[in-house]
């Protein structure tokens, strides 16, 4: 999820209400989620579909607070379609570049010169991908059937699943939710993150710089012929293009992660029920570790450039180890102390941004801003718009 994923400042209109527990289980429902088993048409009338059993808590045990409301189920299901659309991007991921082991179904050995393009930037990225992988699953898979256990309707986005995929070796030939072949990368969070003077929270203004420039690239090979070309700088068996589709992912993976590192905190600060709220603060530090090592990792690039013989876009990386501005510096990974709440305080190293306002609209905006929609129907955005937006109105009650 990047930057603008989760920029406060997103333009969002959201309606506010008070926290209410929903009918109990087994009552009529009103209507049926458009994510089930209809289009869109009339997609945001559907946004109150989940179901809670009246004033009981979802874990009697472990919840002496308020029930699950309407705003908690409309948080958890907007997760859970920002879950099953990173493990959709993430799936391609694996499939190519992964691990291939049987705990990823329908891997078929992956594409090995990509592999070893991407371990320039570290010998461990098919583990740390297929790893992460796994992790973004279990994430949807456990909000769902969080859901579920409360009444609540599980999200499915599969009938959305109609973009093309990679025709290279290795990849399957399915339909997937998102586009990794025409990426905007925004790789802003590298010098937000290294700043002490500003936070995007106090400063929702202040343009942070990019530490590469990356418009219209693929993130992964398109076919066989990505896989092809000159090699001008070490190491030569691997072609200076295909360095810059793996250098372009690695900026890619971090760009996704620190979104989700400040959008579960952010949506934390709406939630009512006990439980619900430790579902976000559990899953939203996982995220953060999934950043901290990609962050990490995209710091290895070589100084390549490359055009790309489809598109024409031209990228330019540069060694980020050497010679560069404490701004671009590669080594400095951990969060700088900067301004947070206010300037009367000192400085703090936090998670930034983590203002909750228009969150969810944001990372709508932040992820199509992306390119990962490119190719999308508007009844998709009509759907992931709406869950947004009655994320974004839950409001925390008490």
């Amino acid at each position: 999820m990047s930057n603008e994923a989760v920029r406060s400042t997103a333009s969002a209109t959201t309606q506010s209400s008070t926290p209410e527990t929903t009918a109990a289980p087994g009552s009529s429902f009103n209507r049926r989620s458009f994510l089930k088993n209809t289009m869109v048409a009339g997609a945001a009338a559907t946004m109150g579909a989940g179901i809670l059993a009246k004033g009981i808590p979802a874990f009697a045990s472990d919840s002496s607070g308020p029930a699950v409301t309407k705003g908690d189920i409309d948080i958890l299901r907007f997760l859970a379609a920002a879950e099953i659309l990173e493990t959709d991007l993430w799936v391609q991921y694996t499939e190519l570049g992964g691990v291939q082991d049987n705990e990823e179904s329908g891997v078929n050995g992956g594409s090995p010169l990509y592999m070893s393009a991407l371990q320039i930037l570290d010998g461990d990225m098919p583990q740390y991908i297929h790893d992460n992988t796994d992790d973004e699953k279990s994430h949807f898979a456990f909000i769902n059937a969080f859901l579920e256990s409360v009444g609540g309707e599980p999200v499915d986005l599969s009938q959305f699943a109609n973009l093309p995929s990679s025709k290279a070796t290795g990849a399957r030939d399915v339909g997937r939710l998102t586009n990794l072949m025409n990426l905007n990368v925004d790789t802003s969070f590298w010098t937000r993150y290294r700043s002490a003077t500003h936070n995007p929270d106090l400063d929702p203004n202040f343009a942070f710089g990019q530490a590469e420039k990356i418009v219209n690239r693929t993130a992964i090979p398109r076919t066989d012929d990505d896989l092809n070309g000159p090699a001008h700088i070490a190491p030569f068996n691997i072609p200076d293009h295909l360095k810059a589709i793996a250098f372009t992912a690695g900026f890619h993976f971090c760009a996704i992660e620190q979104g989700g590192s400040s959008l579960y905190p952010s949506l934390a600060q709406r939630v009512t029920n006990v439980d619900v709220l430790r579902i976000l603060l559990s899953i939203g530090p996982t995220e953060t570790s999934h950043f901290q090592t990609w962050h990490d990792k995209a710091g290895n690039v070589l100084t390549v450039s490359d055009v790309d013989p489809m598109t024409g876009s031209k990228v330019t990386f540069r060694q980020l180890s050497t010679n560069q501005p404490e701004s671009l510096q590669a080594n400095l990974i951990m969060p700088e102390p900067s301004p947070f709440l206010s300037r009367k305080f000192p400085p703090c190293s936090i998670i930034r941004p983590t203002n909750t306002k228009g969150v969810a609209m944001g990372a709508v905006k932040g992820l199509t801003d992306d390119g990962l929609f490119i190719g999308q129907s508007p009844d998709f955005f009509n759907a992931f718009k709406a869950l947004a937006e009655a994320a974004d109105a839950a409001e925390r009650g008490v």
